[in-house]
C-alpha cells in the first residue's frame, strides 16, 4: 500500500499542464559564450521566459506550447533572433554568434562570483578566488566551506553526521582517516567549487546520513590549454614541501586533464588523554612526528566520437607512506593524587598505502529532444600494509627503571577490490522530465593481523590476537526520478530508489561467519516556490542509509600500546536517517535554513575501560537513536565593491536515546557556530583574506566537546599579467582551533581527549601558469561510489 501511494505521487505531475523545453548551446567562432542573455518573447513582445547561458554556453528555457521569438545577446556580438514554434521539446544545438562590425578591439568583462551561493538543493562554495585555500589542498578548502567539520575521522555536516565526498560527481572510495589523507594530495588551486548537498535526490546512492559533498575540479575550455606549476611550503615545528603540476588540454574532439603531486616532509602531532579510574588517574601525553610523504596522479580523458556520443576514461592513483614515530608518557596517580609510577611508550608505525581507480564511461544523446543514455564501468583496488612496533617501559616516580611492561610488533594488511556497473537514462516527456537507472556492485575485502610478543627479544606469534578476516558485499539498486515545472512559481520533484544488499563476513581465527541480507526503499521529494524575484522557498525530504566501514566490521584487536587497543564489530548494522529541510532565500543574500533529522539504530565509537586491568578499550556498537533539530542563517554583504563578506550562524539541538544497555548518560543539548569569511580587494592584483570561526561547547550521543575558535589571515599578489601568483597564509593565529575536552563517562570511568595536529602553521606558496587561462567545469560520477567510500 505504501509503495502504491509513493508511485501515485511520483506520477501525479502527468496530469498537470504540459510545458516544453527549449535548449541550445551558444558559441563564438572559437569558444563557448558564458553569461549570454537568452529571452523568449511572445508575439506581442512580452517576456515569457529568460535566463543566461552557463559556463559551457548552454541554456534551457521552459514554456507552454506556442509561437515565440528567441533573442540571444552578448556584448560585442550581433543579436541572434529566431522564430520558434514550440509544440514539443526543441534542441537548437550549436548557435554561433557573430562579432559585431563595430565591436571594440578588446572587450573585458569582469565578474566576481559570490563566495557562497545558496541553491534550492545545495550550497555552492566558489573557492577559486579564496586566498585561504590558495596553495593548500582539498582538505584546507573543506575546512573553510560553510557548515562542514573536518577531523581525523572524516568530513561531516554540522549536526547531520558523516558525509560522502564526491570528486567531479563521483563518490570517492575512501572514508575516515584514509579519505582525509588522500584529500591532502589534491590541490585546492585545481578546485572550481565545492557543493554541499544536504538532501541528495534519488539518482545518487542513499548512503551517508550527512548528505553529499561534491568537489568540482577545473577543466580547460575548447581550443585551450593551461599548465600550472606550484611549490608550497608548510612551516611549523616540522615542515613539508609540496610540488604540483597540472595540465589542461581541450582541442577538437579531445579533452584531457593530467596532474602529478609530490609531498615530502612531516608534521607534529600533540595528544593528551586523561582516564579517571575509581582508585587512580592516568594522565597521558603523546607526541608524534607524522610523515606526509605521498605521490599521486590524475588523468581524465574524453573523446567525442560523434556530435552525440562521447567516450572517456579516468584514472586516480595514490601512494602514501604516512609513517608515524610516537612517544607517550603516562603519569599514573594513586587515590591520594600522588604520582605512583610512569609508563613510557615508544612506537613506530611503517605504512605503505596504494589505491587505483579506473572509470570507463560513455554518454550518448539519443535524439534532439533531450533523451540521453550513459554507462559507467568502475574498478577500484586498495591495498594497505602496516607494521606497528612499540615498547612500553615502567618507571618509578623518580624515573628509576622498573621493568618492560610490554613490547610487541603488529603487522596488518588490508586489500579491497570493487567492481561496479551502472547506467542512467534521462528521458524528458512533454509533460514530465523523467530519469531512471540501475547499479550493480560487488566488493571483496580481506584483512589479516599478526601480533608478535617481543618481551623476551625474539618475536613470538600470539595466535589469540592474530586473525584473518574476509568480507564480501553485493549491491543492486534501481531508481526513478520525475520533475515537473507546475507553473511559473511552483516546481515539484519526486524520486524513489531501491537498494538490495547481501553481505558475508568470516573470521578465520574465531571460525565465525556473519551474513546479512536486506532490501530497502529510499523516497525523496522536493517542492520549490518562487513568490517573486526576491523570495524563494524550498521543502525537501529524503531517506538515507549509513553502512559500517569495512574496517569497523573486522572483529580483531589492534594494539596501540600495552594498555590501549581498538576492535571492530562484525555484527554492526546499517543505520537509517529521515531528513526534512526547509529553506528560504531573500534577494540571494539572506538564507534561512531549518532542518530535522531522525536517525535510528545509529552506530558509533565507545571509549570504555577495563577497571581491573586499567586498560582503555575502543569498541563499535549500534547503540542509539537520535533526533537533530537545526536552524541556520547565512548573509552575504557585497555592497562595497572592495569587500565581499559571507557570514553564517547555525544552532543545533541533539537528542539521543540509548537502545542498548550502556552504563552511561546520553549527552543532549544545544550547540552553535559562527563564521565570517571576508575577501578584501586592495587592488587588481592584491587581495587580503580574513576568516573567523567559533564552535561552541557541544554534546552528542556519548560525548561532550569543548569550544573551538580560530582567526586566519592570508595575502596574495599576482605578477606578470597574473601568470605568477604568490601568497602567504597564517592558519589559526592564536592556536585555539584544536580538538579539546572530548569527554565521555562509561562504566563510571571518565575519559578526556584532546588533539592538535599542526593546527597553527604558516603556508607560503608560489605558482606559475602559462597557456590559455580560461577554465570550464565538466562533471561526471564514478559508479562504485558507496563501496569505495567505506574502505576505511
Amino acid at each position: 500500500m505504501k509503495r502504491s501511494i509513493i508511485l501515485s505521487l511520483l506520477f501525479l505531475p502527468l496530469f498537470l499542464n504540459a510545458q516544453f523545453k527549449l535548449t541550445g548551446n551558444v558559441k563564438s567562432e572559437t569558444e563557448a559564450i558564458a553569461w549570454a542573455n537568452v529571452v523568449l518573447l511572445s508575439e506581442d513582445e512580452k517576456i515569457i521566459s529568460g535566463g543566461i547561458t552557463d559556463e559551457n554556453g548552454s541554456f534551457t528555457l521552459n514554456a507552454e506550447s506556442g509561437t515565440y521569438n528567441l533573442v540571444i545577446s552578448f556584448l560585442g556580438f550581433e543579436d541572434f533572433k529566431k522564430d520558434i514554434n514550440l509544440q514539443l521539446n526543441v534542441d537548437l544545438g550549436e548557435i554561433i554568434l557573430k562579432e559585431a562590425a563595430n565591436a571594440l578591439d578588446e572587450v573585458v568583462v569582469s565578474y566576481t562570483k559570490k563566495l557562497i551561493d545558496q541553491k534550492p538543493d545545495r550550497i555552492v562554495f566558489n573557492i577559486e578566488n579564496n586566498i585561504t585555500a590558495a596553495g593548500g589542498d582539498a582538505l584546507d578548502a573543506l575546512k573553510i566551506a560553510p557548515g562542514l567539520r573536518v577531523d581525523d575521522n572524516g568530513i561531516s555536516m554540522l549536526g547531520r553526521g558523516n558525509s560522502q565526498v564526491m570528486i567531479n560527481g563521483r563518490i570517492f572510495p575512501l572514508s575516515g582517516a584514509e579519505l582525509v589523507g588522500y584529500l591532502n594530495s589534491i590541490s585546492a588551486d585545481d578546485i572550481k567549487k565545492i557543493e554541499v548537498i544536504t538532501n541528495p535526490p534519488a539518482k545518487y546512492e542513499a548512503s551517508g546520513n550527512g548528505g553529499l559533498i561534491n568537489i568540482v575540479l577545473k577543466k580547460g575550455v575548447q581550443n585551450s590549454w593551461k599548465n600550472t606549476t606550484s611549490a608550497i611550503q608548510n612551516i611549523n615545528t616540522h615542515s613539508f614541501l609540496t610540488l604540483r603540476n597540472s595540465l589542461l588540454y581541450n582541442k577538437n574532439k579531445w579533452n584531457v586533464s593530467f596532474s602529478l603531486d609530490k609531498t615530502d616532509g612531516s608534521l607534529r602531532g600533540l595528544e593528551d588523554f586523561q582516564v579517571y579510574y575509581p582508585e587512580s588517574t592516568w594522565d597521558i601525553d603523546i607526541t608524534t612526528k607524522d610523515n606526509e610523504d605521498a605521490f599521486s596522479g590524475r588523468l581524465l580523458l574524453d573523446y567525442e566520437v560523434s556530435d552525440r556520443s562521447t567516450v572517456g576514461v579516468q584514472y586516480l592513483g595514490n601512494n602514501r607512506q604516512p609513517d608515524i614515530r610516537d612517544r607517550s608518557i603516562s603519569n599514573i596517580f594513586n587515590a591520594s593524587n600522588t604520582l605512583d609510577s610512569l609508563l613510557i611508550n615508544d612506537g613506530n608505525s611503517l605504512q605503505d598505502i596504494n589505491s587505483h581507480l579506473v572509470n570507463l564511461h560513455t554518454i550518448t544523446a539519443l535524439d534532439t529532444l533531450g533523451r540521453k543514455l550513459s554507462f559507467d564501468v568502475d574498478y577500484f583496488y586498495y591495498d594497505s600494509n602496516q607494521e606497528r612496533n612499540f615498547r612500553t617501559e615502567s618507571f618509578s616516580p623518580n624515573m628509576e627503571f622498573l621493568n618492560v611492561n610490554a613490547a610487541a610488533i603488529t603487522t596488518s594488511n588490508q586489500s579491497i577490490e570493487n567492481f561496479t556497473f551502472k547506467g542512467d537514462m534521462e528521458h524528458p516527456f512533454d509533460f514530465l522530465n523523467l530519469s531512471y537507472g540501475f547499479l550493480v556492485s560487488s566488493t571483496k575485502s580481506k584483512s589479516d593481523i599478526e601480533n608478535f610478543n617481543t618481551d623476551s627479544g625474539a618475536p613470538e606469534l600470539d595466535v589469540n590476537t592474530s586473525n584473518i578476516f574476509s568480507y564480501m558485499e553485493n549491491n543492486q539498486a534501481i531508481y526513478v526520478n520525475g520533475s515537473k515545472k507546475i507553473n511559473e512559481k511552483w516546481n515539484l520533484q519526486l524520486g524513489l530508489r531501491a537498494e538490495n544488499t547481501q553481505t558475508e563476513g568470516f573470521s578465520e581465527n574465531l571460525n565465525q561467519t556473519n551474513k546479512n541480507n536486506y532490501l530497502k526503499i529510499f523516497p525523496t521529494a522536493y517542492m520549490s516556490y518562487e513568490k517573486n524575484e526576491n523570495n524563494s522557498m524550498t521543502f525537501s525530504y529524503g531517506k538515507r542509509i549509513r553502512r559500517p566501514s569495512y574496517r569497523n566490521l573486522n572483529p580483531f584487536r589492534v594494539y596501540v600500546s600495552s594498555n590501549t587497543f581498538s576492535e571492530g564489530n562484525p555484527f554492526l548494522q546499517p543505520s537509517f536517517t529521515d531528513v526534512f529541510e526547509f529553506k528560504h532565500t531573500f534577494k540571494n543574500k539572506l538564507t534561512t535554513n531549518i532542518f530535522f533529522n531522525r536517525t535510528v539504530d545509529a552506530s558509533g565509537i565507545i571509549f570504555t575501560s577495563d577497571i581491573e586491568n586499567q586498560t582503555q578499550i575502543v569498541t563499535r556498537e549500534n547503540f542509539y537513536d537520535q533526533n537533530t533539530y537545526g536552524f541556520g542563517e547565512s548573509y552575504l554583504f557585497n555592497t562595497l565593491n572592495w569587500l565581499q563578506s559571507q557570514n553564517s550562524f547555525n544552532l543545533v539541538n541533539i537528542q539521543t536515546k540509548f537502545i542498548k544497555p550502556i552504563n552511561a548518560i546520553p549527552q543532549n543539548g544545544f550547540s552553535y557556530s559562527l563564521s565570517s569569511n571576508n575577501t578584501i580587494t586592495l587592488n587588481d592584483v592584491t587581495k587580503l583574506q580574513l576568516d573567523m570561526r567559533y564552535d561552541s561547547f557541544a554534546k552528542s550521543d556519548l560525548f561532550t566537546l569543548g569550544e573551538m575558535w580560530s582567526v586566519d589571515l592570508g595575502l596574495s599578489k599576482s605578477f606578470f599579467n597574473k601568470n605568477l601568483k604568490a601568497s602567504v597564509f597564517v592558519k589559526d593565529i592564536f592556536n585555539t582551533s584544536s580538538l579539546n575536552n572530548l569527554a565521555s563517562t562509561v562504566n563510571g570511568v571518565r575519559q578526556v581527549y584532546g588533539q592538535n595536529r599542526n593546527n597553527r602553521f604558516i603556508r607560503v606558496s608560489l605558482s606559475y601558469s602559462f597557456g590559455n587561462q580560461k577554465v570550464n567545469v565538466n562533471e561526471r560520477g564514478f559508479g562504485n561510489e558507496e563501496e569505495r567510500r567505506r574502505t576505511n
